[in-house]
């Protein structure tokens, strides 16, 4: 009998995404087939695939191309991002007629704002004839997939998973590093766009400095985007202890890692943040915005960071202030409870997730 066969209809790739495709294959005795759209610019990434795993370029296939590749592959299940490709919708729709499960996948998380709402109205009028069931990241995302039409037994959480394999042995690794003095600087990796909020944690991070309650603490920040330059030559951005550290690959970024003690995502609107897993898997301790989805499962306040609420600077310089008065030791056993809290989720946990819904 050959092996049953996953279609995924995917947005845009990144690492922790390719590990979640090498747990599945490696796991479970099924073909993975991926029709994913080009690496972002602000992203770029260097993808590697296993090659169980087969990666199709969007721009090769019309709408024709997609349902004639479906068709052809006769997947025991499809997943497919959301709903902003009208291609992929349309081939969910036929197959869902056909009897296969279709996953709409999503990070989207309830708000109940006019456009969610309208939302709502609209899309009860054809989503259930497109997807059989959703697979979001989170509590308020489950909420979101409730208010469109899905039952409550056909949602699964935990879409994302960060590569544990490769994060999770940072904190044994880190733990040796910085048992002796442990690093007094702040690590933020996020795109510089509107939402991440870089602007707002250097303007914190340089009053904290200027007012004498910085210590000897430094900011880092890896990531790369539109507001790159016109933060980074801002006036705070510019700070003597603020560095900028541009795009950093994957398999770089446990040298960065190294040398930082705190993980910090300021977020104006965050809907989940894989980069949270990552960093609560390497043993972080963690100062994220209210707006981030990713604390309800990676953060507990008081036990392995804080919570700032969006956009406010002065909650967030509190935070930060916290993270500086705290001893090596405590920032130390904070980092094993975001390392503890990290290890819950996994890639061979998400694999487990995607084979369900075959059943």
């Amino acid at each position: 009998m050959p092996s049953p066969r996953i279609l995924f209809l995917y947005t845009e790739l990144a690492p922790y995404v390719l590990a979640c495709f090498q747990a599945l294959v490696k796991r479970h005795d099924v073909e993975v087939h991926v029709v994913r759209w080009p690496v972002n610019k602000e992203a770029p990434f260097e993808l590697k695939a296993d090659p169980r795993v087969k990666l199709i370029d969007r721009s090769t296939l019309d709408e024709a191309g997609l349902l004639s590749l479906a068709e052809q592959l006769q997947p025991s299940v499809i997943f497919a991002s959301g709903w902003v490709d009208k291609g992929y919708l349309k081939v969910c729709r036929a197959m869902r007629a056909a009897g296969v499960p279709t996953v709409m996948c999503s990070d989207t998380a309830w708000r109940g704002d006019a456009r969610q709402l309208a939302a709502v109205v609209s899309a009860r009028l054809w989503l259930r004839r497109t997807f059989s069931h959703a697979w979001v990241t989170g509590k308020a995302q489950a909420m979101y997939a409730q208010r469109l039409g899905f039952a409550q037994d056909a949602i699964r959480t935990g879409f994302y998973a960060a590569d544990v394999d490769l994060f999770a042995p940072l904190a044994a690794q880190f733990a040796v590093l910085k048992a002796g003095r442990y690093p007094h600087r702040f690590l933020c990796v996020a795109r510089y766009i509107p939402t991440k909020g870089h602007q707002l944690l250097c303007d914190a991070f340089a009053e904290l400095c200027k007012a004498g309650e910085a210590g000897d603490w430094e900011l880092w920040i890896a990531g790369t985007g539109e507001l790159h330059e016109a933060v980074r030559r801002s006036p705070s951005g510019s700070h003597t202890r603020i560095r900028h550290l541009g795009f950093v690959q994957a398999e770089a970024l446990p040298e960065i890692m190294a040398q930082c003690g705190v993980f910090v995502l300021p977020s104006t609107y965050e809907p989940w943040g894989v980069v949270v897993h990552e960093h609560a898997c390497a043993g972080f301790p963690m100062v994220l915005s209210s707006a981030v989805g990713a604390a309800e499962r990676f953060l507990k306040e008081g036990e392995n960071g804080h919570r700032f609420i969006a956009g406010d600077k002065g909650t967030l310089k509190n935070m930060m202030r916290m993270m500086m008065l705290s001893s090596d030791a405590e920032l130390r056993a904070m980092g094993e409870r975001s390392a503890q809290l990290g290890r819950q989720w996994s890639p061979a946990e998400w694999a487990a997730t995607a084979i369900s819904f075959m059943a």
